[in-house]
C-alpha cells in the first residue's frame, strides 16, 4: 500500500532539480542579451562618467603607506594640497585586485615619462603591510603613496573600482580618468590624453 505522505512529499523533487537547471541557464541568457544590446549600441561598457572631472580634487590628506621605500628612501603620503604646478596622475590600486598586478608594468613605465608625476593612493587594504609587500615585490612606480585604509578617498574621486587612474593639470582640477587598466596598447593614447590635460590648463 503506497503511503500518501511519501508521495506528496517525494513528487516535487524532480520539478525542484528541474528548476535548479533552468534558472541559472535563464540568468545566463539575460545578461548575454543586455551585454549584447550594450554593444550594439555602440556604449562601451568599461566608458563609466565621472561627475568630478572638470572639478578641482577633493580635499585629502593621507598617511604613508607604512615601510614602504623606494631607492632605500621613505615615500611620502600623499594630500590634494600638493597637487598643483605639474601634471599629476593618479592611480588608484590595491595588493588585492588582480589587473593591478596586470597593469604595474605598465604604471613603472609611465614614471619615466618626463613632466608627469605618478601617485598613487592605496585603496582599502586588509592589513596595513599589505600595500608595502605588494609594491616592494613590483616596483613603486609613485613618488608618493597615500593609505586610504577607510576608501573615503577613493569615494570623494568617484571611484567605482580598482584600479582606476586620475589625469590632474597643473591647475589641480581633474581633467580626466582613465577606467581600466594601462596597457601596452593603449598607453600611447593614454599618454596623449595626459599631455593634452596639461595644455588645457596652461590655456586656461
Amino acid at each position: 500500500m503506497t503511503d500518501l505522505h511519501d508521495d506528496v512529499t517525494e513528487r516535487p523533487l524532480p520539478v525542484r532539480r528541474s528548476l535548479l537547471l533552468i534558472v541559472p541557464a535563464l540568468a545566463f541568457v539575460l545578461l548575454a542579451a543586455v551585454f549584447f544590446l550594450r554593444l550594439r549600441s555602440g556604449v562601451d561598457p568599461a566608458a563609466l562618467p565621472s561627475a568630478m572631472i572638470g572639478k578641482p580634487v577633493p580635499s585629502f590628506d593621507l598617511p604613508a603607506v607604512p615601510g614602504l621605500t623606494a631607492a632605500g628612501v621613505p615615500v611620502p603620503g600623499l594630500s590634494s594640497a600638493e597637487l598643483k604646478g605639474q601634471i599629476t596622475v593618479i592611480n588608484v590600486f590595491a595588493s588585492w585586485c588582480a589587473p593591478c598586478q596586470v597593469e604595474h608594468p605598465m604604471l613603472m613605465r609611465l614614471a619615466k615619462e618626463p613632466g608627469i608625476r605618478l601617485v598613487g593612493i592605496d585603496y582599502k587594504e586588509p592589513n596595513p603591510e599589505a600595500g608595502q609587500r605588494f609594491l616592494a615585490r613590483h616596483g613603486v612606480p609613485f613618488s608618493a603613496v597615500g593609505a586610504d585604509a577607510s576608501g573615503r578617498a577613493a569615494i570623494d574621486f568617484g571611484v567605482y573600482g580598482v584600479p582606476e587612474t586620475f589625469i590632474v593639470g597643473p591647475d589641480g582640477v581633474i581633467r580626466d580618468k582613465l577606467v581600466g587598466i594601462l596597457t601596452p596598447d593603449n598607453f600611447a593614447s593614454v599618454l596623449t590624453r595626459i599631455r593634452a590635460a596639461g595644455k588645457v590648463a596652461a590655456a586656461q
